[in-house]
């Protein structure tokens, strides 16, 4: 498996493009901004695009799907508890001064324990709500792509609309369970791994926790 990162858009966001190595079948995970950047990546790259993956309806992880979808007629994958955030992401986009064009409906429903496939690679799809109601992580390879659930030292903010610290606090417990050896790839910053971020972040080690009203 190759995992490329690429930073993108005014919020930092990471954007995860995923090739299964032996077979060339590749994803785009949360395309937020840049899209004829992403596009001539993934041109670049000699793979196939199969598939767009999203953790979240935020703007900053939706920004670029529209463009992506009109290069690569590929299904869409979406939590549906996401889509009052997802079909919006044009009027947020205008209250931070940013031109997002509206991403097309999705075409798949993401759930709790469904299986995704690249390749020959699977990964686990797994419902982490509380920094937005429809958040999923897809877990798998000794990986996750985590979102905005949990980053290097911190986690997910909790005061956007839809946003539930309890939640967030429940499914920061199902991060803290996967194997310490597990890289994390957040949503913003650099990867770290379930081990470290158990023994250091404050928001795992107990330091630290959400205020829930």
């Amino acid at each position: 498996m190759r995992v490329q990162t690429l930073t993108v858009g005014p919020f930092q966001e990471n954007c995860y493009f995923v090739t299964d190595e032996a077979t060339s079948d590749a994803v785009l995970i949360d395309p937020g901004d840049e899209g004829e950047r992403l596009i001539s990546i993934i041109r670049e790259s000699g793979a196939t695009l199969q598939a767009l993956w999203i953790t979240h309806g935020h703007i900053d992880h939706v920004g670029a799907i529209a463009a992506v979808k009109r290069a690569f007629d590929v299904p869409i994958h979406l939590h549906p508890l996401d889509r009052p955030l997802y079909d919006r992401a044009t009027q947020q986009g205008l209250l931070y001064g940013l031109r997002i064009e509206t991403p097309p409906a999705p075409e798949r429903e993401l759930a709790d324990s469904d299986v995704m496939t690249l390749g020959a690679l699977s990964f686990d799809v797994i419902h982490v709500p509380g920094h937005a109601p429809g958040h999923v992580a897809f877990v798998g390879q000794g990986v996750v792509f985590g979102g905005d659930c949990l980053f290097a030292g911190s986690i997910g903010r909790t005061d956007l609309p839809l946003s539930d610290p309890l939640a967030l606090q429940h499914s920061l417990e199902r991060f803290a369970a996967l194997p310490p050896e597990t890289v994390v790839y957040p949503g913003h910053g650099p990867s770290t791994s379930i081990g470290e971020e158990n023994r250091s972040n404050p928001f795992l080690t107990g330091a630290a926790r959400l205020i829930v009203r």
